[in-house]
């Protein structure tokens, strides 16, 4: 149904750039309303401004009241006691320091022992020997000795060929014994022979290089690394060879596997650690007290 001609009122746009005029018809009430449409719409422009003044004003209070906090913090730790550190505490926490670091050193000794099949030693003695020279250093100066000392024996204990290249029982000692392929014959047996199964695992006793990994003769398949001070250690009969010449190793990782190579009655590791070239008792480098 079209609506009555008294509800509809008709407006008249001109165009000062155009001649001519157009005319656009709109319901007589929106017309009546028109001022209570801008009414309202200056209305929610008013109470959005005067919200957002307001707020603003409460962010300038909190950063004011965020500073005012600030200034007494800064007031309050002014006002604290400073404590303060004397001499002997000083002194006191130096030599616990001092502590700390030998006691390092010899839980290094310690795995370096444990690695060999060695039993590791007791630390409780540390502290001097209660001479009348010793009596005369400071903790300082006791603290000090110890722990240049624990260091130099560190890399050297590292480096010395200590204890067993595996936990197993003897098979065959040092020196001269009857020749296994010769009942007859008495033959010099250079080094100490642990019992195994082909296949059981080989760690060397020392950190060092690997100087031959290959066919030696008799030996059959053989390692032999160089250690400080003129110290070889040789490791023979194996099954597997697992270094290349040439390697670092360090003490307690495992180089091969024990077998039957060479001239051999059956599986072993055969073992020899030897002193600018010649062979010595390893016996006396088994343990730290030999």
């Amino acid at each position: 149904m079209n609506a009555k001609r008294k509800d509809v009122s008709t407006v008249i746009i001109l165009n000062k750039n155009q001649h001519g005029t157009k005319t656009l018809q709109i319901k007589t009430k929106h017309i009546s309303r028109f001022k209570h449409y801008v009414l309202g719409v200056l209305g929610i422009i008013i109470c959005l401004s005067g919200t957002i003044i307001y707020l603003n004003k409460q962010n300038q209070k909190q950063e004011q009241e965020k500073q005012r906090l600030m200034a007494q913090i800064v007031s309050l730790k002014g006002q604290l006691p400073v404590k303060e550190v004397n001499k002997a505490d000083k002194d006191k926490e130096t030599a616990q320091s001092y502590i700390q670091a030998i006691e390092n050193k010899l839980q290094k000794i310690n795995g370096y022992l444990r690695k060999r099949g060695l039993p590791g030693f007791s630390t409780k003695s540390v502290g001097g020997n209660g001479d009348t020279e010793s009596a005369k250093l400071t903790d300082k100066e006791k603290y000090s000795l110890y722990d240049e000392y624990l260091g130099r024996l560190t890399k050297t204990m590292a480096a010395t060929p200590l204890g067993y290249p595996r936990i197993s029982s003897f098979t065959s000692f040092f020196g001269y014994r009857s020749d296994p392929f010769d009942n007859g014959a008495a033959e010099f047996h250079p080094g100490i022979d642990f019992k195994g199964q082909k296949g059981d695992g080989v760690k060397c006793t020392a950190t060092g290089t690997v100087v031959f990994a290959g066919w030696f003769g008799g030996y059959g398949k053989c390692i032999r690394i160089q250690h400080i001070g003129g110290l070889e250690t040789l490791y023979g009969h194996l099954s597997r060879i697992e270094v290349k010449v040439g390697q670092k190793v360090e003490v307690g990782d495992r180089i091969g596997a024990v077998g039957s190579t060479g001239h051999s009655t059956g599986a072993h590791l055969h073992y020899e650690v030897r002193k600018n070239g010649k062979p010595v008792n390893p016996v006396k480098y088994l343990t730290v007290n030999s």
